[in-house]
């Protein structure tokens, strides 16, 4: 009799025990993986990236959610988009919040033309541009008449050519884009926009969520970050490698974002969050990514540490230094801007803008 009383009770838990294990291998996926190259072993902890909290000591500046990019203007006023679309100037000395615009998108990477135009990189606007009297105006939304669904970055040279990133155009923007860790399928694009004429040319194709962009001092390469290879593209724009691409540095100990000139002309870049060693170990293994993203749908856990770097490079791509925080005061670092002595650390989730003394 009790082996009767049993039975649906084993029945059940079998069943329980078919409908878990069939998410894990048979739930579908919003991505399409493929297998890639071992990694390298992970630096972080070692060398130049001994663990250290000297981020933690930053100065938080109050702006609203996710402060992604910065830039200053020829008067050394602050600049910043959110979450919501706005654009704000911000007052470092006294934490006052100017509201300018509202892109009515996701403004990411920022910087200056010599007209004194904000030039904007919108996830979902494309480029556009913000005049000094705040109006917004679009500057392009298609490559090739196919409209780009992830506008990232951008630099600009000193003839006004604008050099921006195209993340991805398999994924557009969201707050939640490490689909791109998983499928790991390059679709990333470095191209050029001439405002002049409109003009644009496609530089690099097929990188690893292409990320922040910054030129060199003496405006000869442009660079672009593989979010999701942890890797830096150098794009030679003048002398004898013109037109062709090498790597600038590779092999990082994170989730690379936005890249920044320094005034010594070294450069510095936001390290979002350590590697994933989990991901790591499984690049050769699509059907396991696919696994490992179900068991973090079914818990609710992401990957991501709360855990950030700003990595100073010299202009050759030796790491100088590197000032990390895991205390989760300053998290999903995305950019560092070096201005007057001071870091500028901008965030895609915080509420604030990290301020500290540059080393």
């Amino acid at each position: 009799m009790d082996n009767v009383k049993k039975r649906p009770i084993l029945a059940g838990f079998l069943a329980i025990l078919g409908i878990f294990f069939g998410y894990l291998l048979l739930w579908p996926v919003p991505f399409d993986p493929v297998a890639g190259p071992p990694r390298a072993a992970n630096p972080a902890g070692t060398g130049i990236f001994a663990k250290n909290n000297a981020l933690a000591a930053a100065k938080m500046v109050e702006t609203g959610h996710g402060p992604e990019g910065t830039a200053f203007d020829a008067q050394g006023r602050l600049y910043t988009g959110l979450t919501d679309g706005r654009i704000l100037r911000v007052n470092v000395a006294s934490g006052a919040i100017e509201e300018l615009a509202n892109t009515g998108g996701r403004p990411l990477g920022l910087n200056f033309d010599a007209n004194g135009d904000l030039i904007i990189a919108d996830a979902v606007k494309g480029l556009i541009a913000m005049s000094p009297d705040g109006i917004i105006r679009t500057l392009a939304t298609d490559f090739d008449s196919v409209r780009m669904v992830f506008v990232d970055d951008l630099a600009i040279d000193k003839d006004g050519i604008i050099y921006f990133s195209d993340a991805s155009q398999r994924h557009a923007f969201s707050n939640d884009d490490i689909i791109e860790i998983f499928e790991r399928r390059p679709s990333g694009r470095l191209i050029s926009y001439n405002p002049a004429n409109g003009e644009m040319k496609l530089l690099l194709d097929d990188l690893y969520f292409a990320n922040g962009v910054a030129l060199s001092k003496a405006q000869d390469f442009v660079l672009v970050n593989e979010t999701f290879e942890h890797r830096i593209m150098r794009y030679w724009l003048k002398g004898p490698k013109a037109g062709t691409a090498d790597v600038f540095a590779e092999n990082l100990p994170g989730y690379i974002d936005n890249i920044t000139e320094a005034p010594d002309g070294g450069f510095w870049l936001a390290v979002v969050a350590p590697r994933v060693d989990e991901l790591d170990n499984l690049v050769d293994k699509p059907f396991m990514r696919k696994v490992l993203w179900r068991v973090f749908r079914l818990t609710g856990d992401s990957p991501v540490q709360m855990h950030s770097y700003a990595v100073k490079f010299d202009s050759d791509g030796n790491v100088l230094a590197s000032l990390e925080d895991d205390s989760g005061h300053i998290f999903m670092m995305t950019s560092v801007l070096q201005h007057k002595g001071q870091l500028f650390l901008g965030s895609l989730l915080n509420n604030a803008i990290g301020i500290i003394d540059a080393p």
